[in-house]
């Protein structure tokens, strides 16, 4: 049995930032994820995407702010089960509950926090007869390392910000970019869909709009893809290509979760936002892009926000009766749980005295 005082599903950005805030005061976090590694999406969907809405970084790669999380709260020492998936959990008489993996791993804590994400997830493909047949042959659902279309020709299909992103992004590493959407209008960022449309009036991306992909070319590869636009109901055209990514978002699952007797809304769990991101559940939390309230935005920093909201009621959960006060790093520097120390700055400290 593994007993923690916060026990996190789920191992992407914002589980991970709970580890450091938690470790402010002093609680102790178990994580538990069904990916072989930690990070979440983030690692296993897109390392190599830049991420712009980060404080105090104008960009970084998914990947290394994973790696930038994993560094700030490794001195809280945080404990790992990773591969396998929460399945159950159960209340025990003392108010803790167990959380049990699919394969038999045994968790217990006072408090449980569900950091998903957006659950187990599964690309939503497009509806062309052979796509199948052209998986891992030149079709790809996801970018995780851009380097293998350096030089290449590619098409991507989508109107979202990952679409926009990829396409800005792959403009500097492939031969050439085309980018197809079914509407003129974009679903993306404003900045993303301006810098498309500069990157268009450069020649740097073939954009075709409206106009959507019905057929794939290839034998053992992707050669080429058909195009419809859509003013010309008869009009087909191709477009050679080494590779084909439709990026039309993710179809995320709850999967177990979805059964332990939450309140769940639209494939989300519900908290109250009020104070700390508590479910239905008292004791058991949910932040991050997993939870829904009035007014949720599903961002990388609302999650940090909401993990920190979330241990302060967790220390009271944890030490009843107990009051903390709080202090600010800048003053009170930060304490490992292996002992090490690091001070505040002597000018800073005197200022607040």
């Amino acid at each position: 049995m593994i007993t923690t005082d916060i026990l996190i599903i789920g191992a992407g950005p914002t589980g991970l930032f709970t580890v450091f805030e938690a470790g402010l005061l002093k609680l102790k976090c178990h994580l538990i994820d069904a990916l072989p590694q930690q990070g979440g999406q983030c690692t296993e969907l897109y390392p190599k995407k830049p991420i712009y809405d980060i404080p105090a970084y104008p960009e970084i790669l998914a990947g290394d702010l994973t790696d930038k999380l994993m560094e700030q709260c490794k001195q809280f020492e945080p404990g790992f089960t990773l591969g396998e998936r929460a399945e159950t959990i159960e209340k025990q008489e003392d108010g803790t509950f167990i959380v049990t993996t699919n394969k038999g791993t045994k968790h217990q804590a006072p408090v449980v926090a569900i950091a998903g994400g957006l659950g187990s997830f599964e690309p939503r493909k497009p509806l062309i007869h052979n796509i199948a047949d052209f998986e891992d042959k030149g079709v790809e659902y996801m970018i995780k390392e851009p380097e293998m279309y350096r030089g290449k020709n590619v098409v991507i299909a989508g109107g979202g910000d990952s679409a926009l992103d990829w396409s800005i992004f792959l403009s500097d590493v492939a031969k050439s970019v085309t980018l197809i959407h079914r509407r003129n209008e974009f679903r993306g960022h404003l900045d993303s869909v301006e810098k498309v449309q500069e990157l268009k009036n450069k020649g740097k991306i073939n954009l075709i709009t409206p106009a959507e992909v019905v057929g794939i070319v290839g034998d053992d590869k992707v050669k080429a893809i058909v195009v419809k636009q859509a003013q010309h109901i008869e009009k087909e055209f191709e477009v050679k290509c080494d590779h084909f990514i439709p990026l039309f978002g993710l179809s995320p699952k709850l999967g177990p979760i979805a059964n332990w007797g939450l309140e769940i809304e639209k494939n989300a769990i519900k908290v109250d936002n009020s104070l700390d991101y508590q479910t239905n559940i008292p004791g058991v939390f949910a932040i991050g892009d997993v939870n829904t309230y009035p007014g949720k935005l599903k961002l990388i920093l609302c999650g940090f926000h909401e993990a920190t909201l979330m241990c302060q009621s967790a220390y009271k959960i944890i030490n009843p009766g107990k009051r903390y006060v709080l202090k600010y790093t800048t003053v009170a520097g930060v304490d490992g749980f292996d002992g090490t120390r690091k001070e505040a700055p002597k000018a800073v400290v005197k200022a607040f005295d």
